[in-house]
């Protein structure tokens, strides 16, 4: 393993690098970072998942800060090592998401998730990186997210199946070549920011349009959400507490777990509107229930995730209700 001091807390600014800068939490923490002092490296593809102007709009506040370079290029064939050049620490976040388009496109996921991790890895290993902070997610776990780090990994989409072995990936590297790497698995986030083809955006878009929302499955699933910034919170962290989480797997979740049904009724009241649902069956790799422990997180990166379901939701119905950047996809929910 590379030796480097990166110690808790440090007040030195870091050269880090996050990958997926413009996406959803990408560029929360890119905005976190460079208000805590430090250059940050962004790379985007802006692949067509969904409108790039809602993208760019999430860069707006960190374009202009003197201490953000932005590169758009893509990890499955971008030349990575100049990038990475001076560079401490690696924020992981690129990848190609949404449980449902998976099912459509496996090629796609394959190539986004696994070869570019791979490719970032190579590059990684070449360069004097100290810490590679790689986030994946519960999908991990498959059909029943809810327990420890130890729980088995049976995902059942071809997304969590990618995302998984992005994290073998990362064990392989550490294991063969010394690379430092920490893996922590988000659960369900939200906030502003939040891509249009998830739920709570959709959910929350139909309501005040007064359209249909497209339920899957009977309302019952539920979901152990992860705020925006509480998500940043734990990332940050990570590298603020190297030493402790070097080669760990960490669960990072929102600590209150609610049902789609009690997510639809708190927003109505904080809208003021009432859903018009059309119930479908559920669809193929959806999450029945996840709920992350998150003792680890806590004992490790000291985290304690302080947004309620209810603050984190008001939030992002202010963003979309005050934001022409929140919509642009098909309706259905995503998760």
């Amino acid at each position: 393993m590379k030796q480097a001091s990166l110690s808790k807390n440090s007040e030195s600014p870091r050269r880090v690098l996050v990958t997926g800068a413009a996406g959803f939490v990408g560029s929360h923490l890119v905005e976190r970072l460079l208000a805590d002092g430090h250059q940050v490296v962004g790379l985007d593809a802006f692949l067509p998942y969904y409108p790039r102007p809602l993208k760019e709009a999430n860069l707006t506040a960190a374009r202009a800060n003197p201490r953000f370079t932005f590169h758009e290029c893509d990890l499955r064939d971008a030349h990575l090592e100049p990038l990475l050049a001076n560079c401490e620490v690696i924020f992981h976040l690129a990848a190609m998401p949404g449980l449902m388009l998976s099912w459509q496109d496996v090629p796609l996921y394959a190539s986004c998730n696994i070869l570019g991790t791979q490719r970032l890895l190579e590059a990684a290993r070449h360069s004097d990186i100290q810490h590679l902070i790689h986030v994946s997610t519960s999908s991990a776990y498959g059909v029943e997210a809810c327990g420890t780090e130890e729980a088995p990994t049976r995902p059942i989409s071809p997304y969590g199946i990618t995302k998984l072995a992005a994290e073998h990936l990362c064990q392989a590297y550490a294991h063969n070549f010394g690379l430092p790497y920490t893996i922590l698995r988000y659960f369900s986030v939200y906030g502003p920011r939040q891509r249009p083809d998830m739920a709570y955006n959709i959910l929350i878009r139909t309501l005040l349009a007064g359209q249909v929302f497209s339920l899957y499955g009977d309302g019952a699933q539920s979901r152990g959400n992860t705020y925006v910034a509480d998500a940043v919170d734990a990332t940050v962290s990570a590298m603020e507490r190297r030493a402790a989480c070097l080669g760990e797997i960490i669960n990072i979740g929102g600590g209150q777990v609610v049902t789609l049904r009690e997510t639809i009724a708190l927003l109505e009241e904080l809208t003021g509107r009432t859903a018009r649902i059309e119930y479908h069956p559920p669809r193929p790799g959806d999450q029945r229930h996840t709920a992350a422990d998150i003792s680890k997180a806590a004992r490790l990166l000291d985290y304690h995730p302080a947004t309620t379901v209810r603050a984190g939701l008001a939030a992002q119905v202010q963003w979309q209700t005050g934001s022409s950047h929140s919509g642009g996809v098909a309706t259905g929910a995503e998760r």
